[in-house]
């Protein structure tokens, strides 16, 4: 983080959110948001992102807010279970 006092900061639950957004990105289920444009899913990558949140899931138990762990929570399930909707050739999520 950045020593400026006018520098913008990032929520827990922002991080976490945005982490999300590129699991959906990974799951073909949004467009890139640099890019604007959907890609084929690639499950190695969204496999990688819901790892990175389990790990931060574990390392932060019993240091977040009822807020913070509520999203985190609900962010992982919400994944894994579009994990094995997508494993299984289920549909996006977000249809165009």
């Amino acid at each position: 983080m950045s020593d400026q006092p006018d520098s913008p900061s990032l929520s827990f639950v922002e991080f976490v959110i945005g982490l999300a957004t590129n699991a959906a990105v990974h799951f073909g289920d949004i467009p890139d948001p640099l890019s604007g444009q959907k890609s084929e899913p690639n499950l190695d990558g969204a496999a990688q992102v819901i790892e990175i949140l389990a790990l931060l899931e574990s390392k932060t138990r019993g240091n977040l807010t009822a807020e913070e762990r509520q999203v985190l929570d609900q962010v992982l399930f919400e994944l894994r279970m579009r994990f094995v909707d997508a494993k299984d050739g289920g549909k996006r999520i977000i249809e165009p």
